[in-house]
């Protein structure tokens, strides 16, 4: 609505003025789409004859125009990793060192390094790797210099550039040696139609630069190609073709990687640090709540660019801003309030109800209603494709998950506390049914019934008053 595309040019232009940017590009992706973009920079700014940006006006902006998107590149490279493993290629449990030997760190795991939970030093040995180039560490051995270890691996979440510059290596070895570049390009990129993407710049991009903190002036930034380094912070993007990484990253493609591979990347697999408990990291995904909201994500930043891009899943809303400075501006707030701002103006509206596809199978029908565990009374529901999912009837608490379908007659758990767990339904010697083993817990469908299958037995007098 017009009133929403005011508020969202005004929360872009404040950023843009107050954080003294070149540029500043942001967009909105509501319903898998862009819905809304634009571009604020600051008059003579100056894209530089030889940048290639082709910006007539001479602005450094623009919904089309490539910005370095720093560690968002992050998230492309763990979409690499995943479909690995969902080849079968690897287990997140699988040591780097069975896959890449010769590591400098050949114990850590896939899923450590994905989560950043290796341990492993934060940054590359030698001069500030994003300010220089990547022939100055030509082989994996010249990421780190010493014992790679600052911690233990797998206690708490420690951020590792380099660890990601493993995790690329990881990829072109299981692709027989194919730089990792491509086979980002022909297997997620192309299939997503992102065409903007690149490792290198394409016209029109922008010119990164920094502004001086004390006057209103502009310093050239370099753009080297990082070499080995280049999974963490390598790619260039448009608002554009991240927002189509953005629905993306929602719905899945199975041409790419499914949707329920997606949600398990961001789910948390490191334990919260801080006071506040406001963050996390999944798999290759950053974890934030922002004035209430759950999102998730990646921030970049390389000399000369900052990125931010948020999603909320609940309300299918996502933020994407790009600027071409150093520092200044707070992309990742402006991000996140961009989708905010749609959020609270215009609430998602959900899709209509509709009844289940298909013949209805009445033995799962006859399983749904009230189940109790012990004197605590839940409700098994009946979803598509079989799925089933059990809650507490009322009140807070209780272990309620979401099961799958599986080809063998049971059920497995996909989040809360009977993730991973087999749910069987257990029937007597008549056929009818007994009660639900779901992780080693029975339930019954009465409270403590005397003949029913309770461990432990229910005493033989019953229920009684005082």
């Amino acid at each position: 609505m017009p009133e929403t595309r005011r508020a969202l040019l005004r929360r872009l232009a404040v950023g843009q003025a107050e954080g003294r940017a070149p540029s500043l590009t942001g967009a909105v992706i509501r319903g898998g789409k862009v819905a809304w973009a634009t571009s604020r920079s600051g008059s003579g700014s100056g894209s530089g004859s030889g940048s290639g940006s082709g910006n007539d006006d001479g602005a450094v902006g623009g919904v089309g125009v490539q910005y370095r998107i720093g560690s968002i590149t992050k998230t492309f490279v763990a979409v690499l990793v995943l479909r690995l493993r969902d080849e079968g290629l690897l287990t997140l449990d699988d040591p780097l060192g069975k896959h890449v030997p010769g590591s400098a760190a050949p114990d850590v795991t896939v899923a450590q390094l994905l989560s950043h939970s290796s341990g492993l030093a934060a940054e590359a040995r030698g001069p500030w790797w994003e300010r220089t180039p990547g022939s100055l560490r030509p082989e994996p051995g010249d990421l780190f210099e010493g014992d790679p270890r600052r911690m233990s691996a797998g206690r708490r979440f420690h951020y590792s550039n380099p660890g990601y510059a493993l995790l690329g290596s990881l990829v072109e070895r299981l692709r027989g040696g194919q730089p990792w570049g491509e086979v980002l390009r022909r297997e997620v990129l192309e299939p997503l139609g992102m065409g903007r993407t690149t490792l290198q710049p394409q016209a029109p991009y922008a010119d990164g630069w920094a502004v001086h903190p004390w006057a209103d002036v502009l310093l050239p930034e370099p753009a080297q190609d990082t070499g080995l380094m280049s999974p963490a912070g390598q790619l260039w993007s448009t608002v554009e073709d991240l927002g189509r990484w953005a629905a993306f990253l929602v719905r899945g493609d199975d041409r790419v990687l499914s949707a329920a591979t997606l949600a398990e990347m961001r789910t948390p697999s490191v334990p919260p640090e801080g006071v506040a408990w406001d963050g996390g990291f999944g798999l290759g995904l950053q974890l934030v709540r922002w004035n209430g909201r759950l999102l998730f994500g990646h921030t970049g930043s390389m000399p000369g660019f900052l990125a931010s891009l948020w999603i909320d899943v609940a309300e299918d809303v996502a933020g994407v801003v790009l600027a071409n400075c150093t520092s200044g501006p707070a992309v990742s707030a402006v991000a996140a309030d961009l989708a905010g701002i749609v959020a609270e103006r215009e609430p998602r509206i959900p899709e209509p109800w509709s009844p289940l596809a298909g013949p209805l199978e009445e033995d799962l029908l006859a399983l749904t209603g009230p189940w109790y565990w012990g004197a605590h009374p839940y409700v098994l529901r009946l979803g598509a494709a079989r799925a089933l999912e059990i809650s507490l009837l009322s009140g807070p608490g209780g272990r309620a998950s979401r099961f799958r379908a599986e080809a063998d007659g049971t059920w497995t758990g996909l989040d809360g506390y009977f993730a991973g767990e087999r749910l069987r339904v257990v029937r007597g010697e008549d056929g009818s049914v007994s009660h639900l083993d779901v992780g080693t817990f029975v339930f019954t469908r009465g409270p403590y019934e005397p003949a029913g299958p309770v461990p432990g037995g229910v005493d033989v007098e019953g229920w009684r008053g005082r």
